[in-house]
């Protein structure tokens, strides 16, 4: 079914309306005259227009040229008047190396489909590149590579008399490369039909490579494929066990590698791009998503700003579904998404969904709402925070530090599956944020206090979905459970000491956080005792008597609900200390606020 969902996809976006050309970046012209003289090499670099904080860095210009497999291992063939300087001109770049020998190979072998195209074409063109390149071979002109050349930078050939075509693209040429394209395979067997269009074949070829898969290789990685005799099944040898015909193998590998391109080129409109479809989840490992119905292409266009929590990119309508409601007027067209991964040069699919765009939104509005919850992350210079947790900001929170790379790839595909699925939270996603807390707890940089709210927010959402807990947005004064309300009085505790003692090296958080949330009776009869302490010394303070008074107030009012202080807490009770803690913490924050605001005394503000 995914083979057949990528398939429509490619015809829908009319990705294969010239299934033997495609489009990709060449940066490089080697320009020539009528007699293969050599003119030069000019660069197709531009500078797009930047789409984020990051500078836009310049990028070779999408040409349509010959279809180009895709290809791997020592002896992966030359691509048809396009390819890199290895295969062109045998010399290394300035980031690859390679001996002689190979790099003569290799342009021997990018000459000799140049040769049967000039002998059979008789096309002025194809002798002009063949000429240039004899000529090259021969060290009769010495060839000086642009510095700024990368090893994976394609060349393309320019003819002098032509203006603004590729060599490639000269009609005679063009016929031929179709022609040998369309060759027919001999009929060694009984035929095999695709299990993607049903049409009839006697070789399955092999399966092009998908690009950009997140840690795949560069080259691209098998998305189907059987290397291995364990992969083989009734006698059947190689791609026979999952017979696909040469078109539709283009067409899934063509629809995939534009799901996962950040500006495909737009095949409808030369010079224009697609837009994105998919959202790069950690290193490794990003998800994709599409609609072969036309008509609901709107919602699917924004569904990667929508995640990201980007106002700016998402148009008002859609606005709602971080207030957790469904926008109105969507269909049912189908709705299909993959969580995919590259790992040792072969593709991984971790998840595969099928539904409709009104169910997919509602299951993402039901998601923002399970998240949504009060923020401690203070307001970025000149901006608001976005108007949910973004994704990626949530993925990051599971990380160590935050650190992109240390996402763990099966968390990242399970916390996406939530939000598209609907299905419950898999609870490792819960033990980690509660983890992840404790370790960094002490982290009071903006980006530590980003990842603390991200962190309360999935166990809101673990809690709310997975075990039907209600819990609310902000502090719940009527919440009652123990592990709430002890959170609540770490929180209160930490700002007693804080107008006692001030700024200290390490404080109760740093020191007692972690026990408290899994132990409290081993932790809490210390805290409180030195809590008294605090008190005594902070209503001392003129100054401060007023706030340590109502945080005795606040102490006590909560301290009425507890009856006793558990050995230990279960994961349901823990998830709910630290909710406790943050939105306790947050409460405090915004009476100091009110209090800075209205220039009254925290007291006279209560009362």
């Amino acid at each position: 079914m995914i083979l057949q969902a990528l398939y429509e996809l490619a015809l829908s976006e009319n990705l294969m309306n010239d299934p033997d050309y495609q489009w990709k970046p060449v940066a490089w012209i080697v320009r020539l005259g009528k007699n293969g003289e050599f003119l030069g090499i000019s660069g197709t670099h531009y500078t797009p227009e930047p789409t984020g904080k990051k500078k836009a860095k310049p990028v070779a210009k999408n040409m349509r040229v010959p279809y180009q497999q895709g290809r791997a291992g020592i002896k992966a063939p030359a691509y048809f008047f396009v390819d890199n300087a290895k295969y062109v001109f045998g010399v290394p770049t300035g980031n690859a190396s390679f001996n002689r020998t190979e790099g003569q190979k290799k342009a021997a072998e990018f000459k000799e489909k140049i040769r049967q195209c000039a002998e059979e074409t008789g096309d002025p063109g194809a002798i002009a590149v063949l000429r240039f390149l004899e000529n090259a071979a021969n060290n009769e002109i010495t060839i000086d590579l642009p510095d700024e050349c990368q090893s994976n930078d394609q060349f393309g050939f320019l003819y002098e008399p032509d203006i603004d075509r590729l060599v490639h693209e000269r009609p005679e040429i063009e016929k031929y490369w179709k022609k040998l394209r369309n060759q027919e395979n001999p009929q060694k067997h009984d035929p095999f039909y695709c299990i993607v269009s049903g049409a009839k074949l006697y070789e399955p070829g092999l399966f092009p490579l998908i690009k950009n898969v997140p840690g795949g290789t560069s080259s691209g990685v098998g998305f189907v494929s059987f290397n291995q005799n364990s992969f083989l099944s009734y006698g059947l040898t190689g791609n026979e066990n999952a017979p696909v015909s040469r078109f539709a193998a283009e067409a899934c590998a063509t629809a995939l590698n534009r799901l996962l391109h950040y500006d495909y080129p737009d095949p409808n409109h030369p010079g224009e791009t697609l837009l994105r479809r998919h959202i790069r989840l950690s290193n490794d490992t990003a998800v994709c998503f599409w609609s072969t119905d036309t008509t609901s292409q709107d919602f699917i266009d924004f569904i990667p700003s929508i995640l990201e929590a980007n106002p700016e990119e998402v148009k008002e309508l859609y606005h709602c579904i971080w207030k957790g409601r469904t926008p109105p007027d969507l269909d049912t067209s189908r709705f299909y998404a993959l969580i995919i991964s590259g790992a040792q040069g072969r593709a991984i699919v971790r998840d595969w969904f099928e539904s409709t765009i009104q169910d997919t939104a509602a299951h993402i509005a039901r998601y923002f709402s399970d998240l949504e919850i009060a923020r401690n992350t203070p307001k970025p210079k000149n901006r608001d925070l976005p108007p949910q947790i973004p994704l990626p900001v949530l993925l990051r929170s599971l990380a160590v530090y935050g650190k992109s790379d240390e996402i763990p790839p099966h968390m990242a595909s399970e916390m996406t599956a939530a939000a598209i699925s609907g299905r419950p939270f898999p609870m490792t996603i819960m033990h980690r944020a509660i983890e992840r807390m404790r370790a960094e707890i002490g982290d009071t940089t903006w980006l530590g206090i980003e990842r603390r709210d991200a962190r309360a927010a999935i166990i809101k959402a673990v809690l709310s979905r997975n075990f039907k807990t209600e819990v609310t947005k902000e502090m719940d004064p009527n919440n009652r459970e123990p592990g709430y309300l002890l959170g609540r009085l770490l929180a209160v505790v930490e700002r007693i000491q804080q107008e006692a003692m001030g700024d200290v090296n390490a404080s109760v958080i740093d020191r007692y956080f972690s026990g408290a949330s899994a132990s409290p009776g081993s932790v809490f009869p210390r805290l409180l005792k030195n809590m008294r302490n605090h008190i005594r010394k902070a209503k001392d303070s003129d100054q401060k008597r007023g706030t340590a008074f109502w945080l005795d107030k606040q102490a006590d009012e909560i301290m009425s609900g507890i009856t006793e202080f558990p050995g230990y807490l279960p994961i349901e009770q823990q998830g709910l200390f630290i909710l406790g803690y943050h939105h306790q913490r947050n409460d405090l924050w915004k009476k100091k606020s009110d209090k800075a605001e209205n220039n009254t005394p925290a007291t006279q503000e209560q009362e």
